[in-house]
Parts: structure tokens; sequence; C-alpha cells
């Protein structure tokens, strides 16, 4: 077997590879590894495979079978070069480790988008088919088999959770927000004592040793101005009225329930009626007047209406373990740092000490790391000193390191959102297209089409490798002499010439279905002149037969 028998050609996506066949069998049970003439993609006039693929991909793959290292090109995306190693049979875990962090940063960017999709930051109008989609209601919109409750209800959600969905949802948002903003105004306003009434007792006094008495009035005590009331019941009517409409139209009760944010909406609007009830029963209670700060939270309600806030809280869910280090490494330096600057201050004589216990050490040593440093606590002595300066150093480098990585997070999220957001919602779909095959004639097939498809391989051969044609003559005409070709119930007799050059036609078989078989006889080199009988079809042809016969008589 010579050196060309041994090797094979590769056309992929247009350009052409060769190699040896030893070289595919480095890696067993991929597609290259069982190459076979027998498969629908290889051409027997061009002596190759082809496969509509990517070039630039194979290129690698190709090295990864010569050279056992499998490399990722960077002008490739990411899940592209997976489905090219899943189409090649080879595990994307092959990966060198240079072009690993490389390779592996399409996943980190798939996770993302993956966190920005269950975010829902689209501030876009959505179609009612969408809105309708949330509902599962998609087939009966199109099919028009809708009853009024499931007509009026995505829409009524759609006015109170999608504030881009239409103009009243708009304005709803903007009352939602008006609201939320005058609720912690009046919260926090109501504790300023210039907005506090003072409470005044009269209390009546009997002399002593006279049956006369006296009254005075007495200062007891403040209460916020009665206004606040007022304007409480009002925000709270409100947020009592949206947050039964969003239970009533939500498309998914128990996802509702399990939102923090409606979690949140829900106790403070529940600790408002509690505290109006003890009120007015006359049975105040700090514990409750304490829960009562939860209604601050409403803040988070802005969520709803603001992406960027979206971001920042994922933001930090992404950041947790940066931020659990960060918790970790400050409580393990406070600790070993108020320990320290206990004993440093008892080591010389020190009248003004500050640090009589370790545990008043761990204030000063949390105020000093996160260089607040109110100046309540100060070391005196040297030694004190420089134990202070090596607790600043460190507080500086422990919270100066994890930072940067939750700025990146955010950034990555906000970057993304902004790409997403110029994304066109709605895209061109691309079908799978299906193998074209040969039409077939009244005698089993179209001869016109497959001899134009010989022709063109025929040329191709002669124009952009001159010698093949030559050489592939060459072998047909050694390995046809002779024998019998199979064909589909038909033989071809080939004889010399009148002017007595005999010669092998090449015979041109065209790979196709056993019904479409079709042979074309050519004209022999340095034979122009030629003559050959025309092809004879046996009375009782073999349909549906593999392959064709084709007997050759020299």
């Amino acid at each position: 077997m010579t050196d060309a028998d041994n090797r094979v050609i590769l056309n992929v996506g247009g350009i052409r590879h060769e190699t040896y066949k030893a070289t595919l069998k480095k890696i067993p049970a991929t597609r290259l590894s069982r190459l076979t003439e027998a498969l629908a993609n290889y051409d027997p006039v061009l002596n190759e495979y082809f496969f509509d693929r990517h070039p630039g991909v194979f290129a690698q793959i190709l090295n990864y079978y010569r050279t056992g290292k499998l490399h990722y090109p960077t002008d490739v995306c990411g899940p592209l070069f997976e489905e090219e190693l899943e189409f090649w049979g080879l595990d994307s875990n092959q990966v060198e480790p240079c072009c690993w962090m490389t390779y592996t940063t399409h996943r980190d960017t798939q996770e993302t988008l993956t966190i920005l999709d269950r975010l829902d930051l689209d501030t876009d109008k959505p179609s009612e088919e969408d809105i309708f989609k949330k509902f599962s209601l998609e087939e009966s919109y199109q099919s028009g088999d809708l009853t009024c409750w499931q007509k009026v209800k995505p829409r009524i959600w759609a006015l109170f959770d999608e504030p881009y969905s239409s103009m009243g949802a708009k304005i709803i948002s903007v009352v939602s927000v008006f609201f939320i903003v005058v609720s912690i105004f009046s919260f926090c306003l109501k504790t300023h004592p210039d907005m506090r009434v003072p409470v005044i007792q009269n209390i009546t006094m009997s002399l002593y040793g006279n049956d006369s008495s006296i009254w005075t009035l007495e200062k007891t005590g403040t209460e916020p101005h009665e206004a606040f009331f007022y304007i409480e019941c009002i925000c709270n009517a409100w947020f009592t009225f949206e947050i039964i409409i969003r239970f009533i139209v939500t498309f998914s009760r128990r996802e509702f329930i399990k939102a923090p944010v409606n979690v949140i909406d829900f106790v403070a609007t529940l600790s408002f009626y509690l505290d109006f009830l003890l009120t007015r029963l006359k049975k105040e209670n700090e514990i409750l007047e304490f829960l009562s700060i939860i209604r601050i939270l409403r803040l988070f309600k802005l969520t709803r209406h603001s992406p960027g806030l979206k971001i920042l809280i994922h933001t930090f869910k992404a950041s947790a373990r940066e931020l659990s280090l960060l918790i970790f490494f400050l409580v393990l330096g406070i600790v070993i740092f108020a320990a320290l600057i206990f004993y440093a201050e008892r080591i010389q004589y020190n009248k003004d000490n500050d640090f009589t216990s370790i545990p008043d050490g761990l204030w000063w040593a949390i105020v000093t790391m996160t260089t607040v440093g109110y100046g309540d606590m100060a070391p005196k002595t040297y030694v004190g000193m420089f134990v202070g300066s090596l607790c600043a150093l460190t507080g500086v480098l422990t919270i100066a390191l994890p930072v940067p990585v939750i700025v990146s997070n955010f950034a990555m999220f906000y970057s993304h959102t902004q790409a997403r957001s110029k994304l066109p919602k709605k895209r061109r779909r691309v079908l799978p297209v299906e193998a074209i095959r040969p039409k077939q004639g009244p005698q089993g097939g179209n001869r016109n089409q497959v001899g134009g498809a010989q022709n063109r391989r025929m040329n191709a051969i002669k124009h952009n490798h001159p010698g093949a044609l030559e050489n592939k003559l060459n072998r047909i005409d050694g390995q046809t002499t002779n024998t019998t070709m199979t064909s589909v119930g038909f033989t071809a007799n080939t004889n010399t010439s009148p002017s007595g050059h005999g010669g092998v036609l090449p015979i041109v078989k065209h790979n196709s279905d056993a019904a479409n078989a079709d042979v074309k006889i050519g004209t022999p080199q340095n034979t122009p002149t030629a003559q050959h009988k025309p092809i004879e079809r046996n009375s009782s042809p073999t349909a549906g037969a593999p392959n064709a016969f084709v007997s050759v008589n020299t």
C-alpha cells in the first residue's frame, strides 16, 4: 500500500484537509475514526468526505488528532465550539489548561443571562400574547376561546405588575411609588420633636390638713400629630387594595406568597392595623411599635419599578462567597487585635487605660479595621500604638481585596442588561434544511441533473487538480480491467475505436440511490474519435438493488 492510499481528504465547509488514516484512529469512538466509503457524504470522484461544519473549529480539532492537545480558538463563541465538539464526538473537558479560562467564560455569561431572564428587566411593552402566555392561555387566546374572566384577569395583572404594558399601568405604577414615598416620609417625620404633640394630663391634688384641693397640668409624654394618622390610613388603604388585587389576579399564588417583597408588604400592612387596634384599645405595646419599623422596608417594593435596584440586589447575591470571606477575615482580625490591644495596654503603666476587657477591645477593633475611628477609645502606650497601626493596615487590606470582585459583578450584570435591552425582540427563525434529493424522472431518475453534477465535479478536478484526473483514470483503468462492477440491471461494453486505438473508458458512477443510478461513458485520453456501443438495458432489471453492475470488457 502506497503513501497516497493511507491518506484521507476531508472537505469541511469548503476547506480541504488532508491527513493520514492512522491519525484519525488515534482517538477511537469518534466520528472521524469511523470513516468508511459507504457513508453518504463520501464522494468517490473527488475521493473526499464532505462535512458542512465550521472550518475554523475543525482546524483545531484535526490538530487535536495530530498532537493530542485541544486548543480553543479565540475567534469562535463558546457554545458554537461545544456544538462542534459534540458533533465530532469529542469531550470538551479535554481543552488545554492554557485555554480553559477563556473557553469557560461563556458559561459564566450564560449563567448571568439566565439570572437576568429571571429578573424580568425588560422595559419594553409586552404584547398581549406574552401576557396571556404567563397564564398558560396562549392557545386559547389564539383560538379565541376565552371566558370573560380569562380575558380580564391577565389585563388586570398587567396593570399592577407590568408597569410598561400600557399607559394605565404606568399611572398605577406612579401612584404606587407616590404612596410608598409618602408612607416612608410620614414614618420618619412623626418621630421628629417638632412634629409631635405633648400629652397633657390633668392632675388633682388635695392639700395636707385641708379639705381643699388643687389641680395642675403635667406633660406625660408626646405623640405624633393627628395628621400623620390620617396620612397613614390613606397610604395603607392603597397598599391593602393593591395587595388584595395582585393576589387575586396573580398567575401563581404560590410564587406570589414566596416573593420576599410581597411578604414585606403584607407584614408592614398588618403591623399598621395591629398598631391601630391596640391604640384604640389603649393597650400599646413597645414590642409591636418596634416591629413597625418593618414599614421602612417597603422601599424594596421600588425594585419592581427599578431595574437598577434589582441588579444591585442580585449583585450581592452573586457575590455572597466574597462577602462571606470578607466577614470571616474581619471577624478573625477583630478577635485577634482585641486580645492584642488588651494585653498591650497592660504592659506599661497607663492610668488612662480605656481597654478594661477584651469585649471593649472588640468595639475598638471593629472601628479601627473599618477605618471609621470614632476616637472614643485609643491606645496610649507605644506597644498599643503599634498594635493599632497593624490593625488599621490589616483592615484596609481585608476590605479592599473582595470589593473589586463585587464591583466587577455589578458591572457585568449592568453591561449585560444594557446589551439585552438593545437586542431586537423578534429574530428571523432559521429552519432546518433537509438534504436535497435529485428528482426522479419517468425512467427512475433525472439524468440531466445527475450528469450535470458529474460534469461539474470532473471540471473541478481538471481546473483545480490538473494531475488528479489522470491519476483517477489510471486507477479506474486498473480496477476495471477484467472485473465486473455492480449496476442496476444494465451493461456497458467498450470497444476499440475505428482507428484501432483501444482503451478502457472511464466510468463515472453517480453516488445516489439505486433507483437513480446512472453512468456516463467518457472518452479516453488520446482517443478523441473513439466510438462506443450504446448502453443496453437488461430485460430484467434488479429494482431496488443496493449497487449497480457495469460489465466492462477490454
